[in-house]
């Protein structure tokens, strides 16, 4: 089984940063020197993935902009020796095929999947969202498409999360358990109440998807009244007697979707540099010490 394929959806409008993302996609946020999406997209190629599909919207081009050749700036970098700056995006782009659609209204993730008919053909695929940045030193897509492999069906990235949290997001329901980290799944919930969860296992942006879900996507959206779920159309295929499975996946995820999540990212990252590591602690131990003052300074 050849994966050689992905879809990052990059349509959203990003309202959680406005008014940042009035002008400037949330995707190209800045993540500790690279903005969010190139995460991603390097996770795919290091998982063996060279054709990169992105479903985009409106006031998007700096997306395809930055993925883009810049032989203006090579040369300017190249004349003052820093050329090694742009390296990983110029490898990035040597590498891969990038394509675009755009999507003309935010109808859901769903409808941003079937948008890629064209592109996924009769192959299984892989789905990487943006907001999700997974740190591993085996990446998070390569780790599925081992499972996928494996158990020839579709598989889906989860982590646990606490139970006080699973109501802010898509949930599995256990079928059964295979081994520590993979798990049939019987059916997803989305939001469920913390009464009514049936796990702690949360959906996070990685899928490897067989190409049958669109025809469930299809058949979803002949009666679907206002956005196209894409957690909807997996439960179609569930019915339709389609395996799906459900893989905990090692490394460290960030929610850069959301203003914490992506401060976290930015620090956690910041950290594991060697140039930058010593700087960030020692700002936050001025903060610390600022913070401990201030009362003494009150009650003086």
């Amino acid at each position: 089984m050849e994966i050689t394929k992905v879809v990052i959806p990059a349509a959203g409008l990003g309202t959680r940063f406005l008014p940042y993302t009035k002008t400037v996609p949330k995707e190209m946020l800045p993540v500790f020197g690279k903005p969010a999406i190139h995460y991603s997209v390097q996770e795919a190629v290091n998982s063996g993935i060279d054709n990169v599909l992105f479903i985009t919207s409106r006031n998007k081009e700096l997306i395809s902009d930055y993925f883009d050749a810049a032989p203006e700036l090579d040369a300017f970098l190249e004349n003052k020796n820093k050329l090694h700056e742009i390296k990983d995006i110029k490898q990035l782009i040597k590498s891969t095929h990038f394509s675009y659609i755009r999507q003309s209204e935010p109808l859901g993730l769903g409808h941003a999947v079937l948008m890629a008919k064209p592109f996924i053909g009769k192959e299984y695929f892989a789905i990487a969202l943006p907001d999700d940045i997974i740190m591993s030193k085996n990446p998070a897509l390569n780790q599925l498409i081992r499972i996928a492999r494996q158990e020839k069906a579709t598989v889906i990235a989860v982590k646990e999360v606490p139970h006080d949290q699973v109501s802010a997001y898509g949930v599995i329901r256990i079928k059964k358990q295979i081994t520590p980290n993979l798990f049939q799944v019987d059916s997803l919930v989305e939001k469920p109440s913390i009464k009514d969860a049936p796990s702690n296992l949360a959906i996070v942006g990685r899928y490897i998807m067989s190409h049958k879900i669109i025809a469930s996507l299809e058949e979803m959206s002949s009666y679907a009244t206002s956005e196209l779920q894409l957690t909807d159309a997996i439960g179609h295929m569930l019915q339709q007697n389609e395996k799906v499975f459900a893989y905990k996946v090692e490394g460290t995820r960030y929610d850069v979707g959301t203003p914490r999540g992506w401060l976290k990212a930015v620090v956690d990252l910041g950290l594991q540099d060697p140039v930058y590591k010593q700087d960030i602690l020692e700002l936050v131990q001025q903060y610390n010490q600022s913070f401990y003052l201030k009362p003494r300074e009150i009650t003086l």
